[in-house]
């Protein structure tokens, strides 16, 4: 029995041939098409000596291609490696020498940058041009890649897989250069992919199980995040494991976004915390946006923060409106479900996953008792390390009791009822005189305010604390900010000490393409310039 992505989607091929798997803008494929045109770059690439084991890059915004892409590496028993399309020259050739890429599969509009980085990489033989309307020269010795898809065969007969073939997803490099987590095919599967219920905790019985839940129809999904992200990947893959529609737009546009859902009647959206969440609610209030489609709103990667729950709730009264947490290195770890009649005072609440339990800095496993706190870990279906880096691996991946454990560095606290409260990155956590403070927390309270729209919390230097609370603030379009008053209301919810005394305006928050917080971008700019506001600490 192999659990491999190639061969859970050519399940769902066998099951759903007829049936629409992906639309993106104005263009879609049957299940039947997607395994054929798959089939065919898979060919093409095989003609050219690439196969098990290589790596083939995919550097493009949420496109048919991009998924075609992927499912042909995996057929192959190859690699995709998702390339981040914000990449500077300096980050594309990193990535691409440290994930050994020898073939990459790029958008027009990003020829310049391959033509500028290629010979610096050896490696990188093969290069195939997607068109996206763009009039940039390909770069030379490159294929069109609708001229490689033609030349292959739709045939559906490779080799058999494993669920031991390697996946490798690149994080986002939040805190520096990214690093490729590898997994198991069959272990993301399990961790990421719904080979086991992340509500019951229940595995999946076999590689068939999904398809044939999903023979009789299934749920039309909207991944908000670029597929350049895990959590936008396998809430595409999960979907079509189990027969169901995938709908993309190229690249995040929150009023695009509602045409689709529209368009399509979307039942699930998936996005990343309010980065996208309130965005998507303005837009909404502004148009006349049909929704009534829509059954499930989930954010994977980041939070909500509670204010933004209690507007969505207000706003969708019926809605289920949950929080995933993990991480690309620890899979799926626990998930929150909000009510609008529940408590919206607390902080973000997660009933843990399947194997997943709070360690102290010493590596015990810390007892499930309230108000015990710990560092997230999870054991069971993990990744095998960081590729080509065995000293960063060894930092997050520990083993206790003779487990072995993945341990991101998210911390939490038990709760009386069960649930655990997220407290947030520890390597972001701000020392302020001997206590901790966790941004998210503070960036929730800040949010929660009605002039605010995002923001983002640091520490910054004080002689006296070591650090104090700083944060980096874009008000609402047309609001004009009264510092005073936002401190009030931060204060009528935090401890005095958890209240930012620096205060940055912009114009607008900087974050990662998947929605993430771009915590090094607020740090130079808080280097960079004077606060609009600065209470130095007594």
């Amino acid at each position: 029995m192999a659990f491999n992505i190639a061969d859970l989607l050519e399940h769902a091929v066998d099951v759903a041939g007829d049936r629409t798997a992906v639309i993106c803008g104005d263009r879609s494929l049957t299940y039947t098409e997607l395994d054929e045109r798959a089939n065919r770059l898979a060919h093409h690439l095989a003609s050219l000596g690439v196969g098990t084991g290589d790596h083939i890059g995919v550097y493009s915004r949420n496109s048919l291609e991009m998924i075609e892409a992927m499912f042909a590496a995996y057929k192959l028993r190859a690699i995709a490696i998702n390339v981040n399309y914000r990449y500077v020259e300096a980050e594309l050739t990193y990535l691409l020498d440290n994930g050994d890429v020898v073939a990459l599969v790029h958008e027009r509009q990003y020829s310049d940058k391959v033509v500028a980085v290629r010979d610096g990489l050896p490696k990188l033989k093969h290069v195939f041009v997607v068109e996206d309307g763009s009039d940039n020269d390909v770069p030379p010795g490159s294929t069109a890649y609708e001229d490689a898809m033609a030349s292959g065969s739709p045939d559906r007969d490779f080799p058999a897989r494993s669920g031991e073939d390697l996946y490798i997803l690149y994080t986002g490099g939040t805190t520096g250069y990214p690093k490729g987590v590898m997994w198991r095919h069959e272990d993301v599967f399990r961790a990421l992919g719904g080979g086991i219920d992340f509500l019951s905790g229940e595995y999946v019985p076999d590689e068939w199980t999904l398809a044939e839940q999903g023979r009789d129809g299934a749920m039309v999904r909207l991944p908000a995040a670029p597929l350049i992200h895990g959590a936008a990947q396998w809430a595409a893959f999960g979907a079509l494991f189990a027969c169901g529609t995938v709908v993309f737009v190229p690249q995040f546009d929150a009023d695009d976004i509602w045409r689709a859902i529209e368009q399509h009647r979307v039942n699930v959206v998936t996005i990343v915390g309010d980065a996208m969440a309130r965005p998507l609610l303005d837009a909404y209030r502004r148009g006349t946006y049909d929704a009534s489609s829509i059954v499930a709103v989930s954010s994977h990667a980041a939070l909500f923060s509670q204010s933004v729950k209690q507007e969505y709730l207000a706003e969708f009264p019926n809605l289920v409106l949950t929080d995933a947490i993990g991480s690309s290195e620890s899979g799926f770890t626990g998930i929150g479900m909000m009510a609008r009649d529940a408590d919206h005072s607390a902080g973000p609440r997660v009933n843990f996953g399947k194997d997943a339990v709070l360690l102290d800095d010493d590596g015990n496993v810390v007892p499930a008792e309230p108000g015990a706190v710990g560092r997230i870990g999870r054991r069971g279906h993990v990744p095998l390390g960081y590729y080509k880096d065995k000293a960063k691996s060894e930092t997050i991946f520990v083993e206790v009791d003779g487990a072995r454990y993945v341990v991101p560095g998210d911390y939490a606290r038990y709760e009386a009822d069960g649930t655990v409260t997220l407290l947030g990155r520890g390597s972001q956590c701000v020392n302020t005189g001997g206590e901790k403070v966790f941004p998210e927390e503070v960036e929730g309270a800040l949010k929660s305010h009605p002039d605010v729209f995002d923001a983002l919390v640091i520490g910054v230097p004080d002689e006296r604390m070591g650090q104090r609370v700083g944060a980096v603030v874009e008000p609402r379009p047309g609001a004009t900010l009264d510092l005073d008053a936002v401190e009030a209301h931060v204060r009528g919810q935090l401890a005095g000490y958890k209240v930012p005394r620096s205060v940055w305006i912009v114009d607008q928050v900087e974050r990662l393409p998947s929605g993430k917080p771009d915590y090094p971008w607020a740090q130079r700019h808080a280097t960079a310039s004077d606060p609009d506001t600065e209470r130095v600490t007594a």
